[in-house]
């Protein structure tokens, strides 16, 4: 027998949909993929050996909390980068085994049962990284979808929100830069937002994964903001990777930073629940987290890629370049049709926006994009934006 749970009526991961929207048509020119965020750039080689230096500690049990190694790197980085403070390794900070984990996890172990007597709302940007909505409902909170527009600088606007709304959330979900629109939030911003979280007494998750993946201007921190503003830190959790930050997505090594109360129940949810990183995953870790010179080459990598962006697609009508992170986010007349088109006549996979969004009372906000990585060689992308280009041009023009 078949019960349901809150869980049933998922939409498909977007991938899969993917599959099923391409995989019965033949490309119409060598496959690309331009359709997953999976970094293609050279990881620092010293991780390699560190791993290897460090291999008798697969025979051992992980730490929950971290190694001191890693918990240190990750504190003396926030300190540089953000210009913080001093970060206490043993109470501000959790390594996390990939990003997905502490942004699932840390729903379940703050979002409450009831806020002000009534079911939770936990907010959400639209379009999302999808772990947001199935953490918001696996807590009994109502996902609630917040859209994301060129209109709104494709951040959402959480202070155009009624003050019952605010007074029902018990968490929101904020990603700067934004994927997959490669918008960044400014310290305004932030202010704006840190200020509503105090009146209204919510967290703040601030996905800052691809905050080391910029033009020229690194993108404002959460927690410095927090800090300059005097706000507490117990409501505002701040999550790093370095997937895209050293190409390393399958360490899946990341942290959470925030309050030493936040941090004490993140660690006690993962004595029950967690898979911390193997140990010599997390010695690996620490060294990756302490360099910045692979991290500056692969910057510029990025950064060639999005001139090379903008020259092709520049004339593209409703073209918006990217501040930061990896993705174009790119206006079609409907995004499914798009990727169809391109991949039968061009063999150029792309996402279809709506994959990534949810259907709203003002429509879904993705439906008219299509999400396009710039993770492959410089030559095939340049091949890819060229056939979206012409794809685009010729769609406005029919």
């Amino acid at each position: 027998m078949q019960y349901p749970t809150r869980f049933s009526a998922l939409p498909e991961y977007a991938f899969p949909r993917l599959r099923t929207l391409l995989d019965p048509h033949r490309p119409g020119g060598r496959p690309l993929h331009m359709s997953i965020g999976e970094p293609k750039h050279p990881f620092p080689a010293f991780a390699a050996t560190e791993v290897q230096k460090h291999a008798a500690g697969f025979n051992r049990y992980p730490p929950n909390e971290g190694t001191p190694e890693l918990r240190q790197a990750i504190a003396r980085w926030l300190e540089r980068r953000f210009d913080l403070d001093h970060v206490d390794e043993n109470t501000r900070v959790m390594p996390l085994n990939g990003t997905r984990e502490g942004l699932f996890n840390a729903a379940l172990a703050l979002s409450p049962e009831q806020k002000n007597g009534q079911q939770p709302l936990i907010l959400l940007p639209n379009p999302f990284y999808q772990c947001y909505m199935v953490a918001a409902r696996a807590a009994g909170a109502v996902p609630t979808y917040l859209n994301a527009t060129q209109a709104t600088g494709f951040l959402p606007d959480f202070a155009a929100l009624p003050a019952e709304t605010l007074d029902r959330t018990s968490i929101a979900y904020v990603c700067s830069p934004s994927n997959p629109q490669g918008a960044v939030a400014t310290r305004d911003y932030y202010k704006t937002l840190l200020k509503l979280a105090e009146k209204h007494d919510f967290f703040i998750f601030a996905d800052e994964c691809y905050s080391e993946i910029y033009r020229d201007t690194p993108p404002a921190g959460i927690l410095s903001v927090a800090q300059e503003t005097g706000v507490d830190p117990e409501r505002v959790l701040a999550f790093h990777s370095l997937s895209k930050r050293s190409n390393l997505p399958g360490f899946r090594s990341g942290f959470v930073a925030a309050g030493p109360k936040v941090i004490r129940e993140l660690r006690q949810l993962r004595g029950y629940t967690g898979a911390p990183l193997p140990l010599p995953i997390q010695m690996a870790s620490a060294k990756v987290w302490a360099d910045e010179a692979h991290v500056r080459e692969n910057r510029a990598l990025y950064r060639a890629k999005f001139d090379l962006a903008d020259r092709i697609l520049g004339n593209v009508p409703g073209y918006v370049p990217p501040q930061a992170g990896f993705f174009l986010w790119i206006p079609v007349n409907d995004g499914e049709a798009a990727a169809l088109e391109l991949w039968k006549t061009s063999g150029v996979r792309v996402l279809p926006g709506a994959y990534l969004s949810q259907e709203t009372g003002s429509g879904n906000p993705g439906r008219g994009y299509i999400r396009v990585a710039l993770v492959a060689e410089p030559d095939e992308i340049e091949r890819g934006l060229r056939a979206i280009g012409d794809f685009s041009i010729r769609s406005v023009n029919s």
